[in-house]
């Protein structure tokens, strides 16, 4: 009896965090979220590099929940830290009373806290987190459960962080990854950017693939049979640059030269087109009809452009511009240049047309500027990656019939709305049940098929109505922030219409340029050289980036393109005199 009663009671459970990966730097492992509401995020963060963002649609809560194994008829603490409006942070299945709460105002950071008892028989409960319907995306970060641990002292806890963590750019599409190793570790997880995980069992990881002249972020975690660590402290390494395409200079100016046609700019003819112009769009070559595929361009009309060149002196100004490393192309369509490949017999019109133009001229590529109703999908037509429309399926043969003729050095850009490819994350085409405009991300298929061949992609960040960029939020042009979110989409990638097993890939930094327009008189959305600035430095440097956080960091960002040379002519050549004080041209 002496011996019994020295011993005393038997030690109850050490209270532990039962929840896994409530930190959320391992992903969404562990966690299962309504409609596929949920995502990580690695801004706005409460503790560590990652955040749990969830956003409600329709009759979807964005409910995110996970089954936690407890210890009957014992006392337990349930906390999170949240940001959004009408968070809920709750429990099920208590086997007593299920509780939950919520915060009612957006804004900073705020802790939710309940407690619970489990009932004499529950084994298991569910804790959960989700918004309100009708409300905005919000975040949830550190959520934990605190109280008995079932399994008692001695069971296999996650490890540690990783410390220690170097990179180092060993090419330019690759960099070399150390840390120290974690006690307990069975295996690490690689975090770069928006990428997807990466898994490696030893402490080092080579991630290959990347972009030349592009800054990346990384952050290891450390994993074994319990679960995953916190994210290591974020290391950052910059990717050498390693060549432009096409034959341009690292920061390029690209500019439309009206050259069929004359408006309230006036004519400007090649000879003194400023050698700021990298390069030089030819406005317009137009079909003979909308379905034709016949492309024909000719010079301004003397009636209505005076002091237009002669043809001769026209290819001879060319010729001087190409021997000045400046690239001219013919571009096809415009505002009112629709055209529509809807047949093969117009699809080789197409080719064998624009390979006259460019013969008869001595033309350094193409430029496809289709608006209006050149392009559109099919009912039934869903996947970007595998196109069925003819009018899109003639347009990607006719082009690559035209790069193989001409060889690599041909040079291939595009002009499209952002209608056309940016919307393409909310709708494309008519949709999986048809009603949708059948133009929205009419323009991803192109892009996609051709990205291996394309030189630069210049949306027009103008002319645009509002647009959701990837924090699901709507940007609006005339401001650095809508240039900085369209183009952030461009070099992150993004799921089309929603769908994460159709994802657009990002195209490479030096393939993206910015387009704008140089005046007010030019296009709606004009910008300020202050805010066109701001958004260079957000992509190539990450300052002034405002309220919109980008998933990267770009330096190898190719230029700008305006519509058009003629209308900064008119306005003092204010949009290439700030181009060449930007880039030191």
């Amino acid at each position: 009896m002496a011996g019994f009663l020295a011993a005393g009671p038997p030690a109850a459970a050490a209270d532990a965090d039962l929840v896994r990966n409530g930190g959320f730097e391992a992903g969404l492992d562990g966690w299962s979220c309504t409609g596929g509401s949920g995502a990580i995020v690695t801004t706005p963060v409460h503790g560590g590099g990652s955040a749990l963002r969830a956003t409600p649609a329709g009759q979807d809560n964005a409910r995110c929940s996970q089954t936690v194994t407890v210890k009957p008829d014992s006392a337990y603490t349930l906390a999170a830290w949240v940001q959004g409006a009408y968070v809920y942070l709750g429990a099920s299945g208590t086997g007593t009373t299920d509780v939950s709460t919520w915060t009612q105002t957006p804004g900073a950071w705020k802790q939710l806290t309940t407690t619970f008892r489990t009932g004499p028989s529950t084994t298991s409960v569910t804790v959960y987190t989700h918004g309100w319907y009708g409300q905005p995306a919000h975040v949830t970060d550190d959520l934990s459960l605190v109280g008995p641990d079932p399994g008692g002292p001695g069971q296999p806890r996650p490890p540690a962080a990783p410390t220690g963590l170097t990179a180092s750019a060993t090419s330019p599409t690759s960099v070399a990854l150390t840390w120290s190793a974690v006690p307990d570790a069975t295996s690490y997880t690689v975090h770069r950017d928006g990428a997807a995980p990466v898994s490696v069992t030893s402490a080092s990881a080579a991630v290959t693939g990347l972009t030349a002249a592009t800054t990346y972020t990384f952050r290891v975690s450390a994993v074994n049979a319990a679960g995953a660590s916190p994210q290591s402290a974020p290391v950052s390494a910059t990717t050498p640059g390693g060549g432009g395409g096409g034959g341009l200079p690292a920061h390029a100016l690209v500019g439309y030269l009206h050259a069929s046609f004359a408006n309230g700019s006036g004519y400007v003819r090649m000879a003194d087109v400023p050698a700021s112009w990298d390069v030089i769009n030819l406005a317009f070559g137009e079909p003979t009809s909308v379905t034709s595929g016949d492309i024909r361009f000719r010079l301004c009309p003397v009636a209505e452009c005076p002091n237009v060149e002669s043809p001769a002196e026209f290819k001879a100004a060319i010729k001087a511009k190409q021997a000045a490393g400046k690239k001219v192309l013919i571009s096809i369509g415009g505002q009112n240049g629709q055209v529509q490949l809807a047949s093969t017999a117009a699809r080789d019109t197409f080719v064998s047309s624009v390979s006259s133009i460019i013969d008869e001229y001595g033309l350094d590529g193409l430029d496809i500027d289709f608006e209006g109703h050149s392009l559109s999908l099919a009912t039934g037509d869903t996947d970007f990656r595998a196109p069925t429309t003819p009018v899109v399926v003639n347009l990607i043969a006719a082009v690559k019939t035209l790069k193989a003729r001409y060889g690599p050095d041909f040079v291939l850009t595009m002009a499209p709305e952002t209608f056309f490819v940016q919307l393409g994350y909310q709708y494309y085409g008519s949709g999986p049940w048809g009603g949708q405009d059948p133009r929205a991300g009419a323009y991803l298929p192109v892009i996609h098929a051709l990205r291996d061949d394309l030189t630069l992609l210049h949306v027009q960040d103008y002319n645009s109505g509002s647009i959701m960029g990837l924090d699901n939020q709507y940007h609006s042009m005339g401001g650095a922030d809508f240039h900085i979110a369209m183009t952030d989409m461009l070099l992150t990638g993004f799921p089309v219409a929603g769908n994460t097993a159709r994802v657009f890939p990002a195209l490479r930094p030096d393939q993206v340029a910015i387009g704008l327009p140089a005046t007010t008189n030019a296009g709606n959305g004009h910008t300020s050289p202050a805010e066109v600035n701001k958004a260079l430095n957000c992509l190539t440097k990450k300052t002034d980036c405002g309220t919109y956080q980008t998933h990267g960091t770009w330096p190898g960002l190719r230029g700008l393109m305006t519509w058009s040379i003629n209308w900064d002519r008119f306005g003092g050549w204010e949009f290439s005199r700030n181009f060449d004080a930007y880039f030191g041209g």
